[in-house]
């Protein structure tokens, strides 16, 4: 088994309900997203975020305007729709229920 490709995918899996849940909290500049992933340890890169970003907008989850920029061109900025919004909800809810199944199975004791 490859170690590495297994928690490559177990982030990817993750990577959609926290870039919602970064975007939730007020419209942001995709370079704030990354910075935000490397705090978290979830090292992302534009060549990942940028695909992720557009189809989370083509699925009408995301919306984004644009704002002058003090120095270069103008940014764009992401912000969660109301159907963002309610899918967050949805995913949290079932973040709660993974993480309550991989602690149960984690200190379960089969045998009592």
């Amino acid at each position: 088994m490859d170690l590495e490709n297994t928690q490559s995918q177990m982030r990817k899996g993750i990577l959609e309900y926290c870039i919602l849940q970064i975007i939730s909290q007020g419209a942001c500049y995709s370079s704030d997203i990354l910075d935000r992933l490397k705090q978290a340890k979830l090292l992302v890169v534009e060549g990942t975020l940028y695909p992720l970003l557009t189809r989370l907008k083509n699925g009408g989850l995301l919306s984004y305007h644009w704002e002058e920029s003090k120095s270069g061109p103008p940014r764009k900025y992401f912000e969660i729709t109301e159907s963002g919004a309610l899918f967050l909800t949805s995913l949290s809810n079932t973040w709660t229920e993974l993480q309550f199944a991989v602690e149960h199975v984690s200190k379960s004791n089969p045998t009592q």
